[in-house]
């Protein structure tokens, strides 16, 4: 299943039924599932992890080295989980010694031109539209949408359930369960539709709408909101992850609609 015209290194581990289409590139140090689809042009270099029923398409790049001056060469990996699919000329470097690797999870979208870079974490059944910018020590939620041509600073952490608005540029830490958007972006409401698809019932998004009407239109400041939020609704496992999250935002989470100050 691995095309005359493709130059696999003879120590690359590639399971049954992987397909590697012509002048794709594979070196040494890489494992690769059963079932994977590995279009023309894409090159895949040492430390790559990938899973099962991947689709990788031309001009993917996997595993490079980080684009950081401080990278010596350690050995890292790049992890990519089962039922992902990388579209055109995506590029995920691995890590660096600060965590060791670079994750992106099981049935993700990473749509055309988008770049992760080293040391991030994203989750399962996230999707990345199309040129966005993921730098350096991101960690992305499950099932978070990413609209096209965003990008996410250093350092930067998204919470689970989260919608984001193309031409989005997010400083701040995104809580988890709401949609942000507008320039500058701000806390847009919560993510509902998105919840109601995944199974959430209408009493679970009335009590998750609830939080964050505390913490965005109680004309409280966060510290109050939080301890507002601890003392007046019981704990539900949403309660204490957002409560959570935010507790353990060092840079502030996005500030609320109609506000001038971000939050912190």
């Amino acid at each position: 299943m691995i095309h005359q015209l493709a130059a696999v290194d003879k120590r690359a581990k590639i399971s049954k039924n992987v397909i590697v289409e012509p002048f794709t590139t594979i070196a040494g140090d890489v494992e690769i599932g059963e079932g994977t689809w590995i279009g023309p042009n894409v090159t895949i270099m040492d430390g790559a992890r990938i899973g099962k029923d991947c689709k990788i398409f031309p001009g993917t790049v996997i595993s490079a080295i980080p684009q950081d001056l401080k990278f010596d060469g350690e050995d890292t990996q790049t992890i990519i989980g089962d039922s992902t699919t990388l579209r055109e000329c995506v590029t995920v470097n691995r890590g660096t010694k600060a965590l060791g690797f670079t994750k992106v999870g099981s049935n993700c979208l990473i749509m055309a031109t988008s770049h992760i870079a080293h040391d991030c974490i994203i989750g399962d059944n996230v999707i990345i539209a199309n040129g966005c910018g993921i730098a350096g020590h991101v960690e992305i939620g499950d099932f978070t949408v990413m609209g096209g041509l965003s990008a996410v600073q250093q350092f930067g952490k998204i919470g689970k359930h989260t919608m984001i608005s193309g031409g989005s540029l997010i400083r701040k830490d995104i809580p988890p369960y709401v949609k942000v958007a507008r320039d500058p972006i701000s806390y847009a409401g919560i993510n509902s539709v998105g919840l109601r698809r995944r199974g959430f019932s209408n009493e679970k998004i009335f009590e998750i709408q609830k939080i964050y009407r505390a913490i965005f239109q109680m004309k409280m400041n966060v510290s109050q909101a939080l301890a507002f939020i601890e003392k007046e609704m019981l704990p539900t496992a949403e309660r204490d992850e957002i409560l959570q999250f935010i507790q353990n935002s060092p840079r502030g989470i996005v500030k609320g609609y109609g506000t001038t100050k971000e939050s912190n």
